[in-house]
């Protein structure tokens, strides 16, 4: 087992605090530290594991602390894609996004859902194990929605859960999608494994490209069903309509993780993007047909998307989504609810037949289980009764599981089912499976 982790008191924490030109949101538990700022859009300003920060935000703008070096900056604004204050995090937008009409968001800037003031409503439970924090718009009148993000953190764990919605707050029905927007810092490939990672379900184009600032970002397959967009100096966006509900970024801080649901069958904004990738670096002139807009820094976007919904008066719109972080572990081929691998479960007999199955896979969890692996061993002979082989793999968040390490495994024939648990007892979720060849 690699990258263990220190441990420490298990408990939720959530505070506010005053910095300069608003106040921020502390959330936290032994593990992952959050800094909400309701007074800049609802974001959240600073994600961190063990102190390595994950999330892009404006140095220009912002102190350490994440107050604001100029107070008198912190308000609602308006106006070109060139006046807009990028403090950075992650925030929500309603889509599609664009100029052309009533139909679309008109923004960033924007007065209300983007720069306005959110309402923080804090609830921490009395024994520690749970905090939420609940962030809510005020009522924009451009779109008629009031938007709300639910931050919901627990002991013992490096995720979180961001419930979003979207409520009409007029007379007359509308048609938006919830559009989740992370900022991540950009930089030149350092490790193998940098970059995005999106799933795939083959449900349609791997990938599209929506937005040529400098031009379009460069996108590679693995398959069918994984996708990845690399490190590289260009501005521009490329969707990806068959996304099968997660995004991940892997760079100097670690990986980070957005596992989101899909629905499909339905129309989503920007040709049918369930999620996007926006990458920006350095320019020295304003780009003209982007309003303006001038990178100063290397920012990766990876933002997730629900699908249009439409909204009667007083109706809401949801997206459960979770957010999960971890160890750099290379390249990411698949995020589930308890975890990621950067390497897909593997076993094989040797053709010999003796000196058991090799095992290979890399797994990092994202709770403590309180217990070890468990590898739950059958057969294609349904007449033959599963067994259960208890590893010596402690399960802790965070802390990479190498199946190799558990080779060779004795009693396992060719076309053994193998499933991968965490923890033991009946009720122990399965977080992979192999079949033996």
């Amino acid at each position: 087992m690699n990258d263990s982790p220190s441990r420490g008191e298990a408990r939720v924490h959530a505070r506010s605090r005053k910095v300069s030109g608003h106040t921020v949101v502390d959330l936290s538990n032994d593990r992952l530290a959050l800094v909400l700022a309701p007074e800049l859009g609802g974001r959240i300003l600073s994600l961190t594991l063990d102190g390595r920060e994950f999330l892009y935000r404006s140095t220009a703008l912002l102190d350490e602390e994440c107050g604001a070096r100029d107070p008198s900056l912190v308000g609602p604004h308006d106006g070109e894609m060139a006046n807009w204050r990028n403090w950075g995090g992650d925030k929500t937008w309603p889509a599609p996004q664009g100029w052309s009409g009533p139909d679309e968001w008109a923004g960033p800037p924007d007065p209300v859902l983007d720069s306005g003031p959110y309402t923080p409503h804090i609830e921490v439970d009395p024994d520690g194990q749970w905090a939420v924090v609940t962030l809510t718009s005020a009522d924009d009148p451009r779109t008629g929605l009031r938007l709300g993000r639910e931050i919901h953190l627990r002991a013992g764990r490096t995720d979180f859960e961001l419930r979003l919605t979207g409520t009409n707050t007029i007379d007359q029905p509308v048609r938006w999608a919830l559009w989740n927007v992370t900022q991540l810092p950009g930089h030149p490939a350092h490790q193998e494994g940098d970059g995005v990672w999106v799933g795939l379900d083959g449900s349609g184009p791997a990938a599209t490209q929506l937005v040529a600032g400098t031009g379009n970002p460069r996108v590679e397959h693995f398959g069918a069903h994984l996708a990845h967009v690399p490190a590289q100096d260009v501005v521009g966006k490329a969707g990806f309509p068959a996304a099968s509900g997660w995004i991940a970024h892997a760079g100097p801080a670690g990986t980070w993780a957005h596992r989101f649901p899909v629905t499909p069958g339905v129309d989503y904004p920007d040709e049918g993007a369930r999620a996007e990738v926006w990458l920006e670096y350095p320019l020295d002139e304003p780009l003209v047909h982007l309003g303006g807009l001038r990178p100063t820094q290397r920012i990766v976007e990876c933002e997730v998307l629900g699908p249009y919904a439409e909204l009667a008066p007083g109706e809401t719109m949801r997206l459960d989504t979770s957010v999960l972080l971890g160890p750099h572990g290379g390249a990411v081929t698949d995020v589930g609810p308890w975890g990621w691998w950067n390497q897909a479960p593997t076993a094989e007999v040797p053709r010999s037949g003796g000196g058991g199955a090799r095992l290979g896979g890399r797994f990092v969890p994202c709770l403590d289980s309180g217990g070890t692996l468990t590898l739950r061993i059958g057969s294609e002979d349904s007449s033959r009764p599963e067994r259960l082989h208890r590893t010596d793999l402690a399960v802790l968040a965070g802390a990479a599981l190498d199946l190799g390490e558990l080779s060779p495994l004795s009693g396992v024939e060719a076309g053994t089912q193998i499933d991968v648990l965490i923890g033991e007892g009946a009720d122990a979720p399965v977080v992979g499976s192999v079949r033996c060849s």
